[in-house]
């Protein structure tokens, strides 16, 4: 579902190549199959492709051609990329219907095509959305490969906080999340919360249900700040992520009108980087508001202007709304904040407290208004904010590395690879 994935970042931070396994013996081809974003621009998609490659196996992504990566077929830092052709973007139920009719379609061409060249032995699925069980079991039926099932959303969580219902498709949604752990033969989970769901819904092992985090790779060199991000202004808030129905950006657009309009601040510039199915319609909300002068949505932007704008911010801010589907998402940009020694203030979600512990300031009142004064609080404490910087940065390379999810990934195929064909 190209336009709700709240818990992947669009704007990917840059994964470095990294030394090669020290084994130089041979490894199996795996094949990954991702339709929410290409590679690389899917940055946990690509730095689990990145690892694979580093520790010898020969990595083969299947993705849509969309947001600029157009070619079909493509060899990129030692990974060949095969791309199809998707519809545009949804945002209606026809719009995904026909989105996911076209996706399937492709992804089963391609994948039959890899695996006839490539013979892979593990076929890697990451969802949104859960219908990819219906390329899978074929290829596990009559070609003997193994399935990871890797959950970046819980699908059903995900539908009821955009629709609001539990009707038919609703229970239709829970199926296919269900036919796709049966399908699967190890599972891969981002959080506690999706590997709880993983073990009682899905009805899978413990043993074979394995916590590989999204966690940000820091670039090597340390970016400069930009100044001129500012624009003048003392203070610079900041925003990196996704920009659909459920990703709340129009809290943070309530959020500056109360600072300026209602509080008076003047001294507050506001930075919202990313793009989504509600790009267009919150750029018409700040112009609305008369907030132009306040705050600057560039869209997508690059690894050189995230990593220099991350560097500027005082403040980064979460807008996702307390739902059951947040509750269960560990986002991308709260990991970005803690890496660059971010304070931040988001509203109060499981997987953020879980992530960020005291690095994050938690706001119970899913408003504008709430958000607001929280990030002026944190803004007129800079000894605060100083500590509360630091201690997500230690937390994040002591615990949440992206190192400590590598052991777990290739601890996770180990075990794909010796469960025996059924």
């Amino acid at each position: 579902m190209a336009g709700l994935n709240s818990g992947n970042c669009h704007v990917p931070m840059k994964a470095s190549a990294g030394k090669q396994s020290q084994d130089r013996s041979p490894r199996p081809a795996i094949c990954i199959v991702v339709e929410n974003l290409p590679v690389p621009l899917d940055r946990r998609v690509w730095q689990e492709a990145c690892a694979l490659r580093d520790a010898g196996y020969e990595v083969i992504v299947i993705c849509p051609q969309m947001r600029g990566h157009d070619q079909t077929d493509e060899t990129l830092d030692g990974i060949r990329i095969y791309r199809h052709w998707i519809t545009h973007e949804a945002g209606t139920f026809w719009g995904y219907f026909f989105e996911y009719a076209s996706a399937l379609w492709g992804e089963t061409r391609l994948a039959w095509m890899a695996w006839r060249k490539h013979r892979f032995r593990v076929l890697h699925l990451c969802n949104p959305p859960d219908l990819l069980f219906l390329v899978a079991l074929p290829l596990k039926l009559f070609g003997g490969v193994r399935v990871i099932y890797d959950v970046h959303d819980l699908w059903p969580e995900m539908f009821e906080a955009k629709f609001r219902t539990r009707g038919p498709l609703y229970w239709m949604v829970r199926l296919a999340e269900r036919l796709t752990y049966g399908t699967a033969d190890v599972v891969l989970a981002t959080n506690e919360s999706v590997r709880h769901v993983a073990i009682g819904r899905g009805a899978k092992p413990a043993a074979n249900v394995f916590v590989v985090r999204t966690a940000p790779k820091i670039p090597a060199q340390a970016m400069p700040a930009d100044p001129a991000l500012r624009k003048g202004r003392q203070f610079l808030i900041g925003y990196i992520g996704v920009m659909g129905d459920e990703d709340g950006v129009s809290y943070l657009i309530e959020a500056m009108r109360h600072i300026v309009n209602v509080r008076g601040r003047d001294d507050l510039q506001c930075l919202i980087m990313g793009t989504g199915s509600q790009y267009d319609s919150l750029v018409r909300m700040r112009d609305e508001l008369g907030l132009a002068s306040w705050i600057d949505l560039p869209g997508r932007v690059s690894n050189e202007f995230l990593f220099a704008a991350l560097q500027s911010i005082d403040v980064g801010v979460g807008c996702d709304p307390t739902n059951v589907y947040n509750n269960a998402c560990t986002m991308n940009k709260t990991l970005e904040y803690m890496a660059f020694a971010k304070p931040q203030v988001v509203f109060d979600l499981v997987e953020a407290r879980a992530s960020a512990a005291t690095a994050a300031i938690y706001v119970k009142e899913v408003s504008g208004r709430a958000l607001g004064d929280a990030i002026l609080d944190l803004i007129d404490d800079p000894e605060k904010r100083r500590e509360m910087g630091a201690f997500g940065h230690d937390r994040l390379l002591r615990e949440l590395n992206w190192e400590r999810s590598v052991q777990a990934l290739l601890a996770a195929y180990k075990k794909a690879l010796e469960i025996g064909p059924r």
